[in-house]
């Protein structure tokens, strides 16, 4: 090795592997960031710190953005604002999305639509009701992701949602004008079971969903992962 490479080693800088790697804002959001951040909002809200119109425009630009230097400003003035950093490799259970689960988009305008019986549900279903009736059926469903989020909109029309037993349902996130929502909301007592978390809004319209008693998944990590 001549002196000339010999200088160019010794100019380049150290190794930076056990230095703090903060994740860049430029970074794009994963779905996973979205709705990490989609619960603290909804947390903000049941607390009294966000109002419903605060909190409904913010869910829109929760699923609006596309970086997470987007995603920060959105819950930077509440408490666990910082909880805006990805979730560390191995925070949550290994669900293999690439097997094919299904996003829907279910789309009732003067009429109905439905989505039941055996089928792999991804981490999102749109349900948009106009003057007609959606059908959610996730009672023999498996599961492909940790969570799963419905974003669902009810104009004089209704949205129903049946889940089994024993996962997690959370329904903060939907607002209601000149219309309601009837959610039977359940924390599992396994901390790794699927969460269901419904968004979105009833105009002259509602959102019912609840389980269905004696449905259960059974071993649905083992199930989601070898189905």
């Amino acid at each position: 090795m001549d002196e000339s490479q010999l200088q160019k080693r010794t100019q380049q800088p150290a190794s930076t592997a056990g230095q703090n790697t903060a994740p860049a804002p430029d970074l794009r959001a994963s779905d996973a960031d979205r709705d990490r951040i989609a619960d603290i909002l909804r947390d903000a809200l049941a607390e009294g710190r966000l109002d419903a119109a605060e909190h409904s425009e913010r869910i829109d630009q929760v699923y609006a953005a596309k970086t997470l230097g987007e995603l920060e400003p959105l819950v930077r003035d509440l408490p666990v604002g910082r909880a805006a950093a990805p979730a560390p490799a191995g925070a949550r259970r290994s669900y293999d999305p690439s097997q094919g689960g299904e996003n829907p988009n279910l789309v009732a305008i003067l009429s109905g639509a439905d989505r039941k019986g055996r089928w792999r549900v991804g981490n999102r279903i749109n349900a948009v009701a106009i003057m007609g009736g959606v059908e959610i059926d996730l009672t023999e469903a498996t599961f492909t992701s940790p969570e799963l989020v419905i974003n669902c909109t009810a104009i004089m029309g209704g949205i129903s949602i049946k889940v089994p037993e024993n996962v997690t349902l959370r329904g903060g996130g939907v607002i209601g004008i000149m219309g309601g929502s009837d959610i039977k909301a359940f924390e599992s007592p396994d901390p790794g079971a699927p969460v269901v978390r419904l968004n979105g809004l009833a105009f002259w319209g509602g959102v019912e969903a609840k389980a269905k008693r004696g449905k259960k998944i059974k071993d649905w990590t083992k199930k989601t992962l070898e189905g």
